[in-house]
């Protein structure tokens, strides 16, 4: 595949990662709008969270869809899974009621799960070996661009937003003429709009991603077997030796490193308002602009990723990551120094993530028989214990902040983990064609 197609494919399957990362800001940033609309207690807003494309939503349909691609393609997923996305965001925007908001929660992170670990895969296959950490990381720019964009149009449509005025032109359009337009009804139109515009770039990358050809490698892989049921994918998967090592070892970096990711994603402006004591909009544009510098070092991560040691730029994410945690248990983060040097920190290990050597090694250390599968797998065990540390770390927080200290310990450790485990256990695969690391570590039969 020329270089320009490769490319190409790989902006076009990236813009899942977008939409992901979307929806997990656009469904944090209306929370409070959605909930004076329609009455809801926190217990309703946990629930929001719990199965929504930051949680159980995605843990579930990740490892439906990762064992959908190895046994119909990655084709087949790009051809059909979001028009369920696009169901998903139009029940939230047009929900008048919380079930049929629950129901677009969940559909909405069901599509995200059943997306991402065919895209990764995808990306790898279509790739050439010398650009393949290059496109991953255009991949990961894609999951940065998508809050940079939600969190603008958030403050942007916000009661009392530059553009609030469009918000409730729109509102007194679209609402009964027969009911009073309150306040909270016309408040929730900004979120309203701000999922709109994620069914938008949805409906474009849909029309962009059925146009791909499926995956060189799936096709041939598939040309050589009968077919195999979903059941006997994830037989082969768990008794192989070598994969169940992989499997541990990437859940293992993952896994200890999204914890403490998955905690700021979602609730960082909260930490910044309370910990930090910002207003919120500081605490929006800081998160913005840490957004920013993610996009801007992975950039420069795809440029140096496919001629350095992939350890080498692991380790200096994660020395960054800790470092970052380290000022909040030294300076704090009550003053500018400490808050602003502990988000540009962040900012900058975003750039390196564990993210990016997950997506990397997860798709190169398995035969294409099982390794949407296997990734399928991963992070539905990663997204789910992500869930259940969410509410964990809530109480370690504690109303107000209190416990902030503790829980940067909490995240030093499990940051520590990830790097322990990482710099041991980093493969060797940099420009190595998928085949060859296949024969290296499954032999002929795979």
């Amino acid at each position: 595949m020329a270089n320009s197609g490769s490319l190409k494919s790989t902006i076009a399957v990236s813009l899942t990662n977008y939409l992901d990362a979307g929806a997990i800001v656009a469904g944090a940033s209306g929370l409070t709008l959605w909930q004076n609309y329609l009455g809801l207690s926190e217990v309703h807003l946990g629930w929001l969270n719990f199965i929504s494309a930051n949680c159980l939503g995605a843990a579930i349909g990740a490892i439906i869809g990762g064992f959908l691609a190895d046994k119909y393609g990655r084709k087949f997923i790009f051809t059909y899974n979001l028009l369920v996305y696009m169901t998903g965001v139009l029940l939230i925007m047009l929900s008048m009621n919380f079930p049929m908001l629950l129901a677009g929660f969940l559909v909405t992170g069901v599509s995200v799960g059943v997306g991402v670990p065919a895209s990764w895969t995808y990306i790898s296959e279509s790739s050439e070996v010398n650009n393949r950490g290059r496109n991953i990381c255009i991949s990961q720019m894609s999951w940065g661009v998508g809050p940079m964009m939600i969190l603008l149009l958030g403050m942007f449509f916000a009661p009392g937003g530059y553009f609030f005025d469009f918000v409730e032109a729109v509102a007194y359009i679209f609402s009964d003429a027969h009911l009073p337009c309150d306040k909270e009804t016309v408040n929730v139109f900004s979120s309203r709009i701000v999922f709109f515009s994620l069914f938008v770039v949805a409906f474009i990358a849909w029309n962009l991603q059925r146009q791909l050809q499926e995956s060189a490698e799936f096709t041939a892989q598939k040309a050589d077997e009968k077919k195999n049921g979903l059941m006997d994918n994830i037989k082969v998967l768990f008794q192989n030796k070598v994969a169940v090592k992989t499997v541990c070892f990437l859940a293992g970096i993952y896994l200890t490193w999204n914890l403490v990711a998955s905690v700021m994603g979602f609730f960082q402006p909260h930490i910044y308002e309370t910990a930090g004591g910002v207003s919120n909009e500081t605490a929006n544009w800081m998160n913005f602009i840490q957004w920013a510098i993610i996009v801007g070092i992975t950039f420069v991560t795809s440029k140096l990723i496919d001629k350095t040691s992939h350890k080498a730029i692991y380790v200096f994410g994660l020395l960054v990551a800790i470092s970052a945690w380290l000022i909040i248990v030294t300076i704090g983060v009550n003053g500018p120094v400490g808050l602003w040097s502990f988000a540009i920190l962040w900012g900058i290990q975003g750039g390196t993530s564990v993210q990016i050597f997950y997506a990397l090694w997860g798709s190169e250390l398995f035969p294409a028989k099982f390794r949407a599968g296997a990734q399928g797998l991963m992070f539905f065990i990663v997204r789910g214990l992500s869930a259940v540390w969410g509410l964990v770390f809530t109480v370690i927080y504690g109303e107000n902040g209190e416990g902030f200290t503790i829980a940067a310990w909490c995240m030093i450790i499990l940051l520590a983990i990830s790097l322990i485990v990482g710099f041991i256990g980093a493969p060797n695969t940099r420009c190595r064609a998928l085949e060859d690391i296949t024969k290296e570590r499954y032999g002929e039969s795979y």
